[in-house]
Parts: C-alpha cells; sequence; structure tokens
C-alpha cells in the first residue's frame, strides 16, 4: 500500500519541539528502524525561531515548505490534496491568560483546516496534538466542527500509549474505590499529561465513561488536606509515590505548599468515583522516565495497582512514536484507535482547573462535562525499550 500523504500545521519545528519528536517519525522512521504508512508531503509554520529546523529538512527532504495552511492541505491547488492532516499546535512564543493558560492556535488551526474540507465538501483525517484547546469554549467548537463536517477526529496526549512500568492494564468493567495520579511541571502544560494518565485508567470502570460533576483546584495546606478527607486516599498515594523513579530528600509536603505551581485537581465524577491529580512541584522532578504515576485501588482488593507511565528523555523520545503509530492508524484506516471524547474530557477538566485556581480554589460545577464513551481496545506500548540515541 502506498504510503499516505498528510500535511502538518505546526506552531514551530524545532529540535526537541513536538513538531520534531512527531515528525521525525515520518521522516526517518521510528527506533526501531520501521516507518509508518505516513509520507508528509507539506509543511506550514506559524513561527520560525532562529534555532528553526524546518527550511533544512525540506530541502533534505523534498516536502513543500507553505506559507498558509490552506496552501499546505491543497498543494498549491485549489481543492484538498492530502489524506491526512497533523496540527501540532504546540511550543513556540505565544501568550497566556489571566487563568494561566497557553493560548497555542489549535482553534485556529483547525478552523482553517475545516475551511479547506468544507470548499472541497471532503475531510480527511486530522490529528490534534495535546489538548484541543486552552479554554472549554473552543474545544467543544473543534469537536462539533469536527462532527459536523464527519471528520475522523483523534487527540491527546502520549501518556495513554507509552510504555507501563509495570505492565498495568485495568480490567474492563473493574470497580474502582479511588484513584490517584502524580504528575509535575508546568501545572496547564503536564497537567493536561496526568490527567490525560489518569482518564486513560479509570474509563474502564463500570459502565465506561459518564462524564465529570464537579473540579476543585486545591493549592497551599489544601491540596494535600483534601486527600486527608477521605480514607482510602492514604495507601493510594504511598503507592503511587513508591513508582515515582527520582525525587528530592525532603518531606514531600513541606516542599510543595509553598511551591509556585504546585496544587492538586480534586475530580468528582458523574457515577459517584473521585479522583485526584497531584503536581507536587518541584518535590518530583524529571529525570530519566519523568514521574508520571497513576494509583488505583478497586473494591474488594487489599492494595492499590500503581504504575508509571514511562517517557524517554532524550532521544528518541520513543513514546512519540508510540504516539504516531496511533495517529498513522487514524489515517491509515480512517478511523480513531481511541475515541477523541477522552481528550474533550480532560480538556474540560483542565479548564475547570485553571478556572477553579483562578477563583482561589471555588468548587465548580461542570454539567457542560457530562460527556459518556467506552474505552477502546488500543492499548499502551509493549516490549522492548529502545535505546538511547548516541550522542
Amino acid at each position: 500500500m502506498p504510503p499516505k500523504k498528510v500535511a502538518a500545521i505546526v506552531t514551530e519545528y524545532r529540535r526537541w519541539s513536538h513538531a520534531d519528536v512527531i515528525l521525525r517519525n515520518l521522516l526517518d522512521g521510528y527506533p526501531d528502524g520501521t516507518k509508518p504508512n505516513l509520507e508528509l508531503v507539506s509543511l506550514y509554520t506559524d513561527q520560525v525561531p532562529k534555532n528553526d529546523m524546518s527550511r533544512e529538512l525540506a530541502k533534505k527532504h523534498g516536502f513543500r515548505l507553505c506559507d498558509t495552511i490552506a496552501e499546505a492541505l491543497t498543494l498549491g491547488g485549489k481543492t484538498l490534496a492530502v489524506e491526512g492532516v497533523l496540527s501540532i499546535g504546540e511550543h513556540g512564543n505565544y501568550p497566556d491568560n489571566e487563568m494561566g493558560q497557553k493560548l497555542y492556535p489549535r482553534r485556529r488551526f483547525f478552523a482553517e483546516i475545516c475551511t479547506v474540507f468544507e470548499q472541497s465538501r471532503k475531510s480527511v483525517p486530522v490529528f490534534n496534538d495535546k489538548h484541543l484547546a486552552a479554554t472549554w469554549e473552543d474545544a467543544q467548537w473543534m469537536y462539533h466542527r469536527a462532527a459536523k463536517l464527519m471528520v475522523p477526529f483523534l487527540a491527546g496526549s502520549s501518556i495513554p500509549v507509552t510504555w507501563r512500568k509495570p505492565h498495568l492494564v485495568l480490567p474492563k468493567d473493574c470497580e474502582l474505590v479511588g484513584a490517584i495520579q502524580i504528575g509535575y511541571g508546568p501545572l496547564e502544560g503536564y497537567g493536561f499529561h496526568a490527567l490525560e494518565g489518569l482518564q486513560c485508567m479509570v474509563e474502564r470502570r463500570r459502565g465506561g465513561e459518564s462524564g465529570v460533576a464537579a473540579v476543585t483546584c486545591h493549592t497551599g495546606p489544601s491540596m494535600w488536606d483534601c486527600l486527608d478527607q477521605h480514607a482510602w486516599t492514604a495507601q493510594v498515594l504511598d503507592a503511587a509515590l513508591k513508582r515515582v523513579p527520582a525525587h528530592a530528600s525532603s518531606d514531600i509536603r513541606e516542599a510543595t505548599v509553598k511551591a509556585k505551581d504546585a496544587a492538586t485537581f480534586e475530580i468528582e465524577y458523574r457515577d459517584g468515583l473521585r479522583a485526584f491529580v497531584v503536581m507536587p512541584n518541584p518535590w518530583v522532578y524529571e529525570g530519566d522516565g519523568g514521574a508520571f504515576v497513576f494509583s488505583g485501588l478497586r473494591k474488594g482488593q487489599k492494595e492499590p495497582e500503581a504504575c508509571q507511565f514511562y517517557l524517554q528523555q532524550p532521544d528518541p523520545f520513543a513514546h512519540f512514536a508510540e504516539l504516531t503509530k496511533a495517529i498513522d492508524a487514524l489515517i491509515t484506516t480512517g478511523h480513531a484507535p481511541y475515541p477523541v471524547e477522552r481528550t474533550l474530557l480532560t480538556t474540560g477538566i483542565l479548564d475547570a482547573a485553571m478556572n477553579s485556581r483562578h477563583r482561589s480554589g471555588r468548587r465548580l460545577e461542570t454539567p457542560h462535562l457530562k460527556i459518556a464513551y467506552q474505552p477502546s481496545a488500543w492499548g499502551p506500548a509493549t516490549g522492548e525499550i529502545p535505546p538511547p540515541r548516541k550522542k
């Protein structure tokens, strides 16, 4: 089967940007030497920093550099000329709003992509990197626009598809008492990754996903006090912390209560499940493998189950190869390998958490997050992790 011709719409293309760690798999193949069935034929970059790589890569690989998104999708013609689109609105020089949300142009990218679809009277699969947009309003608009134009739509983080240490996939239709996800890094940008890690696990509970009733962002001493109010949280948190590969020697509570970017997201699901995302910056630090860790307690079990979502840092960033495999499946089959509703929901939770923090930790009811879906069979990476690249 000849490779599918795809366009990439990116904010910037520099070393180790998301454009680099995703598109390198199309240009040079996966770390194991295989290649996706995708050919990058065009690229639009919204910004061109001094350390831009795209111009040299275009000369090397022969893809078209475009001045507009429409040109990238039409290859300079009048109608759609590609079979898939990767929209990578991550990194670059963009402002924050008053809530601390980075205003990447993901909605604008998608709007211009959809304009070409509408004019061509044809849609092709689109992958949107990370959360759909900073704000719920933009995310909801994108979701409904995709549905109206019948766009096969995939979005999200590499966290759900990367290796888990140990390999943990909760049984479908299991009953959960509660769950905790540990994260690290910038509260919004990496808080999204933590939410995706949580959601890809808890969506497997009995009945599937039914949505979220309320979200609260706790900061200062409250980020721990909210956990202390529940009988199950102590052992679940302890099991999670034991899976963190690298952390400071100081006490976690003392080190985090005054940290600028530390917080706990409390998530009240519509079916009664309660979960927490704990971002104890800077007590947990990055290191090789990061510190995204899930821990959950199933009904009838004495001990929680926990795993680390392994991120390979730096090269070859093999977890992004696993994300590219999902993108390949989307564009090759015309069907998303896992539901975009997962990322619609995590986008909405994150937006509510950032708004709660802005409102001094107010509990926000979220009737708009009545988002129901069933998990798919697409799971995490298996097998050996490719070795680091030689410097």
